[in-house]
């Protein structure tokens, strides 16, 4: 028998050359399935870089931002390199943001509603120089938590504040300061809070001083006397009961059911330069708002979200009520199965409702932090972008049922029985006995 001899394949490719060859075909293909999760290949369907810079404060309602880049959804659509930032404070944030990453900030972040609004109009920044920004999703709905300290345990408060008025008169007048702390003047903190306070007869302007304080700071400074009450989102709220400093007197979806939390934002100049990066993280974000709302996944979703990296926190103070147990930490006031629980992606949680950022800007009028006549809509129109969530969808393939039909969710209700009607917002503010503007 005439021993071969070994020669170049018909095609001229060596044996060495053809698997080096198929070796690095497949490692392109599985490059090529990391960068182009939906199947494409060509060189343009990528997102134009790997990555971007996100910030997030310790709160729960970022849980989607810590599953996208835990679960490593943040890679699977082409943005590997994303860094989620732990920021110290809202007004970090801001500053953070008008930086960019070019500067050393942030491109993007986990944020208050209203701030992308006060940044883009310049309210809140240096100089009143404007940022311009995007909100690209609403990352929750419900779930923050008005607090109140031990101090007033035998007021069982609710919601109704107006027995609060009383002590608080007595307090002031015995020579001692009063305060209310929120987390960033104009924020969704705040306007819980005046609402809630002004719904019960007190001026949060003149009844009570109200001050900023950090998320996480806020059970470190109840415990030190430094306020009265707060309102935050977890796990500060129910820490605080679990130290044994306060209890919770109302839940925010009390004041309104199913109401706007916080949102994804970015800015303008990363989305308008890196379209498909941006859209890259918005689908990971509304993936992980999937994710995070089943109820299979509430107990890893809390670990997660205890992480040090995260919110550094026992999963104890966060676990009951990221599953909807509210203990208000009032003896008897324990309830199951809450309505007023963290939605991520049910009850059209996701989608940016312009109508939901009008609120807030009118609210903002109501407290002076815009003119009377501000062109609310114009500012809407620039900052909202509901048609790119609306296009990430499509993409995602979300179903018809569960996406919105109106950038409006309609007329809203309170629990003290005020109605905003987006298409009427001076009518609204007319109803409102307490405010800083005439209407």
């Amino acid at each position: 028998m005439t021993k071969r001899t070994r020669r170049p394949s018909d095609n001229g490719l060596s044996r060495r050359q053809l698997l080096k060859a198929t070796g690095s075909t497949a490692a392109l293909l599985a490059a090529a399935k990391v960068n182009f999760p939906a199947g494409a290949f060509a060189q343009d369907a990528g997102p134009e870089v790997k990555g971007a810079k996100l910030g997030f404060i310790a709160l729960s309602d970022a849980g989607p931002l810590f599953v996208a880049k835990d679960k490593g959804l943040f890679a699977k659509y082409g943005m590997p390199d994303t860094d989620v930032q732990k920021q110290a404070s809202w007004g970090t944030t801001r500053d953070n943001l008008v930086l960019g990453s070019e500067g050393n900030g942030i491109d993007g972040a986990h944020i208050l509603t209203p701030m992308p609004y006060l940044i883009s109009a310049g309210k809140v920044t240096q100089n009143n120089q404007p940022t311009p920004m995007y909100i690209l999703a609403r990352l929750n709905l419900d779930s923050q938590c008005i607090s109140v300290a031990n101090e007033y345990a035998d007021l069982k408060l609710g919601v109704d504040a107006s027995p609060f008025k009383a002590a608080l008169e007595k307090k002031k007048a015995s020579g001692k300061a009063v305060k209310a702390a929120m987390t960033f003047p104009g924020g969704t903190h705040d306007l819980w809070i005046r609402y809630w306070l002004a719904a019960g007869g007190i001026d949060p302007d003149k009844d009570i001083e109200t001050i900023v304080v950090p998320p996480p700071q806020m059970v470190a400074n109840m415990k030190v006397g430094t306020m009265d009450c707060f309102c935050v989102g977890e796990p500060w709220n129910l820490q605080l009961i679990h130290q044994k400093i306060g209890y919770t007197a109302v839940t925010t979806g009390e004041l309104w059911n199913k109401h706007p939390e916080k949102s994804f934002g970015m800015r303008a100049a990363f989305v308008d330069k890196y379209p498909k990066a941006a859209k890259a993280l918005l689908m990971a974000v509304m993936e992980a708002q999937q994710w995070a709302d089943k109820a299979e996944n509430k107990a890893e979703l809390a670990a997660i979200m205890g992480k040090r990296q995260w919110m550094n926190c026992p999963v104890e103070d966060v676990l009951d009520r990221t599953a909807g147990k509210f203990d208000y930490g009032i003896p008897g006031k324990v309830v199951e199965n809450s309505p007023h629980v963290m939605k991520y992606w049910r009850d059209h949680a996701s989608y940016p409702f312009q109508s939901h950022d009008l609120w807030f800007l009118t609210e903002d009028i109501r407290w002076g932090k815009y003119e009377p006549n501000f062109d609310t809509k114009a500012l809407i129109a620039k900052v909202n972008r509901e048609d790119m969530w609306r296009d990430a969808a499509k993409t995602l393939g979300v179903a018809a049922s569960e996406i919105p039909t109106s950038t409006s969710r309609g007329k809203e209700t309170f629990f003290d029985g005020k109605v905003f009607d987006p298409e009427n917002p001076a009518a609204y503010l007319k109803s409102l006995a307490i405010k800083r503007v005439e209407v």
